[in-house]
């Protein structure tokens, strides 16, 4: 199901920062998770959403996570493998992308 999601919503495509916010892949912008969303307190390293909303900041809505290599698999037009390297090895601070699909 989240596969189909994101197939439908991959140009809304954001990976987490270091400092806890998230920037959008293709349209480089500082997002955040809605905080009354499930997952503004797990923080998934990539994540699909359906609508920005500005009100103190821009906050991200409708959201679910993804696994980046869904992106170039999807839409090999829209992403290059270069735009979503994971850095899966990348070291995060403590508490932050450690939500599991």
């Amino acid at each position: 199901v989240k596969k189909c999601v994101t197939a439908g919503f991959f140009y809304h495509a954001a990976k987490l920062q270091k400092n806890g916010s998230y920037r959008t892949v293709k349209n480089p912008q500082t997002v955040s998770i809605h905080p009354s969303s499930g997952l503004a307190k797990e923080l998934p390293r990539w994540v699909v959403y359906h609508e920005l909303v500005f009100t103190t900041k821009e906050y991200m809505r409708q959201v679910i996570e993804i696994k980046p290599e869904w992106l170039v698999e999807i839409a090999p037009h829209y992403y290059k493998r270069k735009e979503i390297d994971d850095g899966a090895n990348a070291k995060m601070p403590v508490g932050k992308g450690k939500a599991g699909l």
